[in-house]
């Protein structure tokens, strides 16, 4: 099946394609097609025009179109989650589950817009001041450019186009290169919708010279992207006077107390590290163990990572399946083999085959080896013993990426600590650093990025207050 370019709610095609195969079968899934600069600028220019449609609409409107589209998400909901397996190789109970957090993603984006408003404003407070009628209003930002990575194709989407749309924005979607499909089914729910606003959702497709464009145009207010510290640094110095929303990196890490209940640990951290892949900004990479309980913990953390099933993405018991690509897995394969020279030793042994790579346990890894010090973006978790939280702590913290930490203990005041110790965007207790819920504030500190995602957030950060005084 082809995706299609829309120019606002007109889809448009042309005479070249750019196929995707699936990392699992290698077979063609799907083919888009390929976009330039111009296409990119026309659909700025549309959705411009949009912006000025879409700020005069009723927030009943738009809440009624996120919904909609919501609720004919749940009638496609095995066709969608099946796009998503077949264009990046997701296990297909985990892209069911995806499609059901786009799905509270949309419903929560128009619950929340419901009640987001304005306040009034005591003027005469201050000396200063006058007794007038004062107060401030949100209104919509105008055109938001958002640009989508592979790992979670559709909610990550959603997490842009729904708190832009209901906000009263017009869209320019330019989604990863590796789930057209995907994108382009989710974008057709929209402009196809009895609700839909016209021309306030356009899709275009391509890399460098799309991406390029979009950011340096002077249409958007709103850059809203998510993917590498590489881009977003791109995004960050070319895009000028706008508001950037990015959200990068991570290299997420955890710290098991003696008192933490290791059985549970070594559970939620087996989940963590492996979901997906790996290929999460999230994904549990560090494990820094106490030492009094480090032996323990690690026999623990290898048998449940073995328990895992790896193999078909299309099977319903498959907790892993593919990598995204051949590089994904030469560079995970190159991560494992420069930390066993360095003396890292595997409690589970690098094993690929295509493009899976089974579950990589490396134990007695040191700080200054790369394979800590970098996102791997892949299905290797690293365990460090240390002799006190003090020490984990300033490990953890001594990384450029701060998006999300954890810590399992059953103390309560090392947990007070954790939560104000660690410096990250969100702190976990008792769970593994994956943990996320759509309707939290999520996104982190360093270069994890800045501003911040969950429905409530985003429309903040997609939209404009407006100060009014009555004198």
């Amino acid at each position: 099946m082809v995706a299609k370019i829309y120019f606002g709610s007109q889809e448009a095609a042309k005479t070249e394609y750019q196929e995707r195969v699936s990392p699992y079968s290698g077979e063609v899934v799907s083919r888009s097609h390929v976009c330039d600069a111009e296409d990119a600028k026309k659909a700025l220019n549309i959705a411009k025009e949009a912006a000025k449609e879409a700020k005069k609409t009723t927030l009943s409107q738009r809440c009624n179109w996120l919904l909609d589209v919501a609720q004919k998400l749940r009638e496609s909901k095995e066709e969608m989650a099946k796009t998503i397996t077949d264009e990046v190789g997701k296990p297909i109970t985990f892209s069911r589950i995806e499609v059901e957090r786009c799905i509270e993603t949309l419903t929560l984006s128009a619950e929340t817009m419901r009640t987001m408003h304005g306040e009034t404003i005591n003027t005469d407070a201050m000396n200063s001041g006058k007794k007038t009628i004062s107060y401030f209003v949100r209104e919509p930002a105008g055109v938001v450019v958002a640009i989508t990575p592979f790992n979670f194709p559709l909610n990550l989407v959603a997490h842009k186009l729904a708190p832009a749309l209901v906000a009263g924005n017009a869209v320019v979607l330019k989604p990863t290169p590796e789930a057209p499909l995907t994108a382009y089914k989710f974008a057709k729910l929209f402009i196809q919708s009895k609700y839909a606003i016209k021309d306030a959702l356009s899709v275009v497709y391509g890399d460098a010279e799309v991406g390029n464009t979009l950011v340096t145009s002077d249409i958007p207010r709103v850059i809203s992207f998510t993917g590498s510290v590489t881009v977003g640094n791109i995004i960050a110095r070319s895009a000028g006077i706008k508001k950037i929303s990015l959200e990068l990196g991570g290299n997420a890490a955890t710290y098991i107390d003696e008192s933490a209940d290791l059985d549970l640990a070594s559970q939620r951290c087996a989940l963590g590290a492996f979901v997906n892949s790996g290929q999460v900004c999230i994904s549990l990479q560090r494990i820094y163990v106490n030492a009094k309980v480090y032996d323990e913990f690690a026999a623990k953390m290898a048998q449940e990572s073995k328990k895992l099933i790896v193999g078909s993405p299309y099977n319903d018991d498959t907790f892993m399946g593919p990598l995204i690509n051949d590089e994904a897995c030469i560079r995970a394969m190159n991560w494992v083999e420069s930390a066993i020279k360095e003396g890292a030793v595997p409690m589970l042994a690098p094993q690929k085959d295509g493009k899976i790579f089974y579950p990589c346990v490396m134990a007695d890894v040191r700080d200054d080896m790369a394979i800590v010090c970098e996102e791997v973006f892949a299905p290797i978790v690293s365990l460090i013993k240390v002799d006190s939280f003090d020490e984990a702590a300033s490990k953890i913290n001594n990384s450029p990426y701060g998006l999300q930490f954890s810590i399992f203990t059953n103390d309560l005041a090392l947990t007070k600590r954790a939560i104000y110790e660690l410096d990250a965007g969100g702190v976990v207790i008792n769970d593994m650093p994956t943990l996320r819920f759509d309707i939290q504030p999520y996104g982190g500190v360093k270069l994890s990025g800045v501003g911040r995602e969950g429905p409530r957030f985003a429309i903040e950060e997609m939209s404009e207050i407006k100060s009014v005084v009555i004198c």
